[in-house]
């Protein structure tokens, strides 16, 4: 087969996740009726949890993920073989201890790791695809709340999350604040700009116009047929907006980021482009060309401000949740004045709230690097202090 710029080079891309895997845990809690109509009945919600749930149910911590994350926020992900994707953050003795906390992670309705999604079974057996309904952050928010319900858990000590999992933890604070004791909401947004929103629209055409789309319903067909090509050109998009410029180049450093080429001008010619074709083949094994129209779509639409006439700080209006909104100094995808938006609006609604802004050059990704959250970095022990003041507020040893 002749390479195209639709279908990168360097061999076949995997053409989908592997069947979710038996030991996630799902629970049908009930019907959830969606924001933009619809329901999804029954309700399918794949999580994980960390720790031991005291006798009062008072130390919980749910932690949110982000675009394309999942429940294995503490522990390998046995369904893509990938890793733990905070490790540093949450475990023993780390920031949110597993050996004082209860720590829960959902994958998010629209998801592709066990939760109700377009890669779930319609009536007729086949995955849904498009005919999946439209869901929001809201909703999301809300097949948590059924989940915590089904656990008998009635209040949170911690919502944190960032990126698309910090809208997760906004909204969790806005709509339901007597069940969250505090919030950490990190590098993230009330509301998309219209960059971010650009960035993912490219996304989501490279998906679309992928021969293989099918309309979305290219799981209904025979064989492993998949918009392989346009997820991973959508994901290297996106994946160089969550890194900054100097990060990059201190990745890709002269003269060893140019290597030799066959002349062809849509291969792979420097370090970065191989690089990045490489990363959209490892994200196409594991997430679902659907979910992620889904779930930018979700983030595309959230708009915090939108059910309280505009105004930002209405939504926290007398709210008795405390906070810590982070953000990171290089973040260009939701940068510290985004950030900074929401520590204002907090203010003027009278909310406890604590900002922190830390300097480092690794961007958007800076919340999830290793090197960033070794014990003794300023973020790491800004959040350490802040679930610490949590767990002291709330009464926990």
């Amino acid at each position: 087969m002749t390479d195209s710029p639709l279908q990168p080079p360097g061999g076949a891309l995997t053409a989908a996740p592997r069947a979710p895997d038996p030991r996630l845990r799902i629970v049908r809690p009930g019907a959830l009726k969606l924001r933009r109509g619809g329901q999804l009945d029954p309700l399918e919600v794949a999580f994980e949890t960390w720790g031991t749930l005291d006798a009062d149910r008072a130390n919980a911590v749910l932690v949110c993920h982000a675009l394309t994350g999942d429940q294995y926020v503490a522990g390998d992900n046995p369904v893509a073989g990938t890793k733990a994707w905070w490790p540093a953050m949450v475990g023993p003795g780390r920031p949110i201890d597993t050996n004082r906390f209860f720590v829960i992670c959902a994958n998010v309705v629209g998801g592709c790791m066990g939760s109700s999604g377009p890669v779930s079974a319609g009536a007729d057996g086949a995955a849904l695809g498009l005919d999946f309904p439209r869901v929001t952050i809201a909703d999301m928010v809300e097949a948590q709340r059924a989940l915590l319900d089904h656990l008998g858990i009635r209040r949170l000590l911690l919502v944190t999350g960032g990126s698309v999992g910090g809208m997760q933890a906004l909204q969790w604070a806005a709509a339901h604040p007597d069940r969250v004791i505090a919030c950490a909401p990190i590098a993230t947004a009330a509301r998309h700009s219209a960059q971010n929103i650009a960035f993912y629209e490219v996304g989501r055409q490279a998906i679309a116009r992928d021969p293989d789309f099918h309309g979305g319903y290219y799981a209904r067909l025979k064989g492993e047929v998949r918009p392989s090509a346009g997820l991973a050109v959508a994901r290297m998009a996106a994946h160089i907006t969550y890194l900054s410029e100097a990060s990059l180049e201190a990745k890709f450093r002269d003269p060893g980021r140019r290597r030799l080429d066959d002349g062809l001008p849509f291969r792979p010619a420097a370090e970065i482009e191989s690089w990045l074709d490489h990363q959209g083949r490892r994200f196409v094994s594991r997430f679902d060309a659907c979910s992620y129209l889904y779930i930018t779509r979700a983030a595309d639409d959230f708009d915090l401000a939108a059910d309280h006439g505009g105004e930002l700080h209405r939504a926290f209006r007398d709210s008795p949740v405390r906070f810590c909104v982070s953000s990171f100094t290089s973040d260009w995808h939701y940068t510290p004045a985004q950030n900074r938006e929401i520590a204002r609006a907090l203010n003027a609604a009278g909310a406890r709230v604590s900002y922190v802004e830390i300097d480092s050059d690794k961007g958007h990704d800076a919340f999830l690097i290793d090197s960033e959250l070794r014990d003794g970095q300023p973020f790491a022990e800004s959040m350490r202090a802040f679930v610490q003041a949590a767990a002291r507020g709330a009464g926990l040893a």
